[in-house]
């Protein structure tokens, strides 16, 4: 059979997945076979871009309900460990297992940082190996650190140079050294040698091949970033098209007023919306404005909407955010690389992980404000909202950088690469 076999480990909501769709879908252009390893949720995704699928444990369903594990995960203190210790650890043999059947006859295995059995499986059966990086922040780099916006001792000991901020950075990698303690001891079964790498940080790294796939407007290449990073630009992928029936819908309302305000919480914060829909269709109230919301369930759990205000439970986002006066999200890497790729003003309102710091990164462009999620209330997306479209400088460099990010093609990028390494 023609073409490199080239596996894909992720685990992580849909904008951990989509980047490794859209690489996918180039390498099957150019003749290669790759295959996709995550949840077993993600099948129907993953195969309806006709894309080989294999499931990879844990299941998402032995987390329990979605909404609460959401809840807890995103406790900037609890809620890492608990990813780590409580989540993934504890699986990680069966995580080996599927993985190794899924690496069979394999030229190449590209990992996820949360994908930790994939360092091991690549070391044990002698697997060329590429790693990636989805944002910035999973980088660690002390030059240009990430923002966490909880641990305020950080970017003070940043700001008294880099030697300060790595020797301060000692005391959370002390403390993610504990929580990987499961790792350390099945590694030891699997009779590979002991190292002093921690698998969140340095030890995710492949030194064969890192890609950066992120846009280089966001974070330039630093000198402690891993050997062998290369920055890719956005793989950018958004799920299935729109059927005839929502196509039209949307048009509909696109065609009968002013461009609208765009509110979506990709697809993990939008678990935990609570009152935000409500929030945003009383903020555009106030600014008398339009407005569309991507909700994540059925519109009609959101009752009677007024005449300017039009829910959907899902649309591609490069359908949608290209005509917004405004787009509305809440920082995560594949929501983030849509929004600056439609050139198209922002309120960013994270929540979590990475968001903070796609959050900062993109206020640093001057394309977008900022505004925590848990201080989104009605008025105060009004408040920012207003100065965001009152300000034409934001909007001329949003459109700015809007065509330097469309101009870039991550997925072909990564795909030669890739192709470089199985070769």
């Amino acid at each position: 059979m023609s073409g490199k076999r080239i596996v894909f480990a992720t685990f992580g909501s849909l904008g951990d997945l989509h980047p490794y769709v859209a690489v996918s879908r180039e390498l099957a252009r150019r003749g290669q076979r790759p295959l996709i390893a995550t949840f077993e949720e993600y099948r129907d995704a993953v195969t309806a871009a006709s894309i080989e699928f294999a499931p990879m444990r844990p299941s998402m369903s032995v987390f329990g309900d979605k909404t609460a594990m959401m809840e807890r995960l995103i406790d900037p203190w609890r809620g890492p460990e608990l990813m780590v210790r409580k989540m993934f650890m504890p699986r990680l043999r069966d995580s080996y297992r599927d993985l190794a059947d899924a690496c069979r006859g394999a030229d190449l295995l590209v990992t996820h940082p949360l994908t930790f059995a994939g360092p091991l499986l690549a070391q044990k059966k002698g697997l060329r190996w590429a790693s990636t990086t989805l944002a910035p922040m999973t980088l660690y780099s002390a030059i240009d650190p990430p923002l966490f916006p909880d641990v305020p001792v950080l970017a003070w000991a940043r700001k008294l140079g880099v030697a300060p901020y790595r020797w301060m950075f000692r005391i959370p990698r002390a403390m993610v050294r504990r929580w990987e303690q499961p790792l350390r001891e099945f590694r030891a079964e699997l009779r590979l040698p002991p190292t002093d790498a921690i698998a969140q940080f340095e030890g995710q790294f492949s030194p064969r091949l890192n890609l950066a796939l992120f846009s280089p407007v966001l974070a330039a290449p630093q000198p402690d970033w891993p050997a062998n990073t290369l920055m890719c630009g956005f793989p950018r992928y958004d799920g299935a098209p729109l059927d005839p029936r929502t196509h039209a819908e949307l048009e509909a309302f696109l065609a009968s007023g002013e461009p609208p305000i765009v509110f979506g919480l990709g697809s993990s914060a939008v678990m935990i919306a609570g009152d935000f829909w409500h929030a945003a269709i009383e903020a555009v109230g106030r600014l008398g404005q339009r407005a569309i919301l991507l909700t994540g369930k059925p519109p009609e759990d959101l009752g009677s909407l007024p005449r300017d205000v039009m829910a959907f439970r899902y649309l591609p986002y490069s359908a949608v955010f290209p005509r917004a006066a405004a787009i509305v999200h809440q920082g995560g890497i594949g929501t983030l690389a849509q929004a600056l790729a439609a050139g198209r003003p922002q309120l960013v309102v994270p929540v979590a992980f990475d968001q903070p710091d796609n959050a900062r990164r993109t206020t640093a462009l001057g394309v977008a404000r900022s505004l925590p999620f848990r201080k989104a209330t009605a008025a105060a997306m009004a408040r920012e909202l207003s100065a965001l479209l009152a300000t034409p400088d934001c909007a001329s460099r949003a459109s700015t950088v809007g065509a330097a990010v469309a101009k870039e093609d991550g997925a072909r990028s990564a795909t030669e690469a890739l192709e470089n390494a199985a070769a």
